[in-house]
């Protein structure tokens, strides 16, 4: 049987390699402009996902959840907007 804590520390890593995945993206395409093999369904899709999550976390008063989410939605919508702007 796993512990509690160690569910806890799972789930820690968890969030932080799902969030923090998106920052060199988000960093590459802010160096570069380039935005080209990006899709736009793809990141308004996650978007609004992540940010149903973070609703989500607020409903269920979990600040794991919260932080994790309101990070990734952070850097998820970064990338959306940067590929809107950068389309044109």
């Amino acid at each position: 049987m796993v512990s509690p804590q160690m569910i806890e520390l799972i789930g820690s890593v968890a969030a932080c390699l799902t969030t923090f995945a998106f920052l060199p993206q988000v960093v590459k395409v802010w160096r570069t402009k380039s935005v080209r093999d990006i899709s736009l369904v793809t990141y308004a899709s996650l978007t609004l996902g992540v940010f149903l999550w973070l609703l989500y976390g607020v409903g269920i008063k979990s600040i794991p959840v919260i932080v994790a989410n309101g990070i990734t939605f952070v850097l998820a919508a970064s990338i959306l907007v940067m590929k809107v702007r950068y389309s044109r």
